[in-house]
């Protein structure tokens, strides 16, 4: 498979499990190379390396990077990478499609005991919301994406709602959606959109991580005109569609892709 053939580059950052790995593998079916960038051990390394297979599966060529995708030496370290690669195969500006879907963050109160501390807030915001303003910038300004290309960021309700311990991340994904505003207005005249999806409640390994996960799930079935969650490959179809060349004009947006759970009582 060479980098010619397909569509060019998809850089999926979280791409072992939740929305990234089925953004990964649908993108994959719809004829995109994939860079996979995620971080894990022994215990969770077989998920990863079941992505990478499904993609090859598809024909497609896949780049997984096992690394911390909120240091500054993991995103140079994975940009300059595919800045050689392309230079190799001739092919400049090859990445059209870039998903943050970074789900690492602290689940702590505010306030007592156990209370959150400035680092694990720093870190939190960090790697949910600020990893994608420099991962961006690193995309950019080594020409990796030009014309044409689709920058997504995974948000949530979250962003609006209060819950237990949920402060933190209800932070970053608020910060989130800001950095897409911005993003999408300074990167209009270059023809790049930026836009988030705000996804209904998914069971993801994310999901189960928040205390009090499974009242969430509850009611969001409940409140769900279709009587069921949303799941990672309803978001992940959406992307694919999304990152069609005549999406142009879509950039700066909050979509919510959760059939219709947003808007029912």
């Amino acid at each position: 498979m060479t980098d010619e053939e397909g569509k060019g580059w998809a850089l999926i950052l979280g791409a072992s499990s939740g929305f990234g790995r089925a953004t990964a593998i649908e993108l994959a079916r719809a004829g995109y190379h994939i860079v996979g960038v995620h971080l894990d051990r022994k215990a969770t390394l077989p998920q990863a390396e079941a992505v990478l297979k499904a993609i090859e599966e598809e024909g497609r060529t896949a780049l997984f990077f096992n690394v911390n995708a909120g240091e500054a030496e993991a995103r140079e370290q994975v940009c300059r990478a595919i800045e050689e690669r392309f230079a190799q195969q001739g092919t400049a500006g090859a990445l059209k499609v870039m998903l943050h879907s970074l789900a690492f963050g602290t689940l702590r109160p505010y306030l007592g005991q156990g209370g959150v501390s400035q680092a694990q807030m720093e870190m939190t915001l960090n790697v949910m919301a600020h990893s994608l303003v420099y991962w961006t910038q690193e995309v950019v300004r080594r020409g990796l994406m030009g014309e044409g290309g689709r920058i997504f960021a995974m948000t949530s309700a979250g962003g609006r709602r209060v819950w237990a311990c949920y402060g933190p991340v209800s932070a970053a994904k608020a910060a989130l959606e800001s950095h897409v505003r911005q993003l999408a207005l300074e990167l209009a005249p270059k023809g790049i959109t930026v836009n988030a999806i705000e996804a209904g409640v998914t069971d993801t390994p994310a999901l189960r991580k928040i205390p009090g996960w499974e009242t969430l799930v509850e009611e969001a079935r409940r409140r769900n005109p279709s009587g069921r969650l949303t799941t990672p490959e309803d978001v992940a179809k959406t992307i694919a569609v999304l990152s069609d060349e005549r999406t142009q004009w879509m950039t700066g947006n909050v979509i919510r892709v959760d059939g219709a759970e947003g808007i029912a009582g």
